[in-house]
């Protein structure tokens, strides 16, 4: 079935307003947001009263309703900033949503979605210190209870976008013991992150992309009732936290994206006004190569960008076409911002320079939601897969 999403005039309006927003008065709070490693209270409360926590839930649940091709716009516009921005809403509206919506009980969704729309930040657990993509390994366990009722959950969860300020965890579990076909062994349970037994480690220091924390998620025999099991039913965690990691994947890909234009736009302005042998730099032939290899991959990213979000709001399964945008976007904007520390020659080095904030900031594009070289390998299964059934 396909998404129509928010009124394509009102749309507009909105991201024309997001973008004044973006360079009007998230731009010149990145050094605060460098300096504090954290978003400030203020700003977040603004992303709140804009919505922007609740970009995709329903309308009728408090949200803006957008479309995947909607929402990847905006996180393209977002992360013209810093990236901590953008991911600090992220979450809730990419992966969080996607798994209430995808595999939520009417119940689940009538309580969950108001909240997250409102702001309440959310976390998605699936990583652990064990474990990342090889869910087989997976060793946080989900009991049940001895009393009869509800779950016990015990494990720890790695480096957990949003943790220290997260209201709600999607924690997945093993509820088998053994290891099933289909990743059935392991389920999906909503947990409040105040639960007793819920512990959340110190933000751990980054390569980049200040602002943005992350943290360990401690479970040490965490109470949680029935209905807390997503979907009301064990065996599912896995296809629902997959299902929304394609969203989470979109996100990704739209993120480097638009950083990786801002990065350009920087190079640009650089190349323009600094002069060597008695003229700007931006007249050499080999500097506008680079700017125009770099326009080039940006342009090509935008294009796949633009197409598996109309397949995606068509109805169609994009798990491979995901995966290959989240590869080529992620790997692009790091040839991007390589690109941008070379037009700065050395003044690309210095901290006292963006070039080498952008830098740092891309690299983790290739990694988290799937590295490079996972969903190279998902890619080809599907593809040798297709092949062998004839379609």
């Amino acid at each position: 079935m396909a998404a129509s999403g928010m009124d394509p005039e009102i749309f507009q309006q909105f991201i024309d307003q997001l973008e004044r927003y973006v360079r009007e008065r998230l731009i010149p709070a990145e050094e605060e947001v460098i300096a504090n490693d954290a978003v400030p209270e203020p700003i977040l409360q603004e992303m709140r009263e804009m919505g922007l926590f609740g970009l995709t839930v329903p309308e009728e649940f408090g949200g803006a309703g957008l479309n995947t091709s909607q929402y990847a716009r905006v996180v393209q516009a977002m992360a013209y900033a810093a990236p901590a921005f953008r991911s600090i809403f992220s979450i809730n509206v990419g992966m969080f949503n996607s798994a209430i919506k995808n595999g939520g009980t009417p119940q689940q969704q009538a309580e969950w979605w108001p909240r997250i729309a409102g702001g309440e930040i959310a976390c998605f657990g699936l990583t652990e210190p064990g474990s990342g993509s090889d869910s087989a390994a997976m060793q946080t366990t989900a009991r049940r209870d001895p009393s009869g009722s509800g779950w016990v959950l015990n494990g720890t969860k790695r480096y957990i976008t949003n943790a220290p300020q997260a209201r709600v965890g999607l924690i997945m579990a093993r509820t088998e013991k053994e290891n099933l076909p289909k990743n059935a062994h392991v389920s999906a349970f909503i947990v409040p992150m105040d639960a007793p037994g819920v512990s959340v480690g110190s933000a751990d220091r980054k390569m980049g992309q200040a602002g943005a924390q992350i943290a360990d998620i401690i479970l040490e025999d965490v109470h949680v009732p029935d209905d807390a099991l997503l979907g009301g039913e064990t065996g599912r965690g896995f296809v629902f936290a997959m299902k929304s990691l394609d969203n989470g994947r979109i996100s990704v890909g739209a993120a480097a994206t638009g950083y990786a234009r801002r990065a350009l736009d920087t190079a640009l302005r650089y190349a323009t006004e600094r002069k060597a042998f008695g003229e700007p730099i931006a007249n050499f032939q080999l500097i506008q190569q680079m700017l125009a290899e770099s326009e080039t991959e940006i342009y090509a990213a935008e294009a796949m960008m633009a197409d598996v979000t109309a397949r995606a709001d068509a109805g169609e399964n994009v798990l491979r076409k995901a995966a290959a945008f989240k590869v080529f976007a992620s790997e692009m904007c790091g040839r991007v911002v390589d690109r941008v520390v070379q037009v700065h020659g050395g003044a690309g080095y210095l901290a006292e320079y963006d070039a080498e904030r952008f830098f740092r900031d891309a690299r983790i594009y290739r990694i988290y939601e799937g590295t490079t070289q996972i969903l190279q390998l998902q890619i080809a299964k599907h593809m040798l897969r297709d092949f062998a059934a004839g379609t």
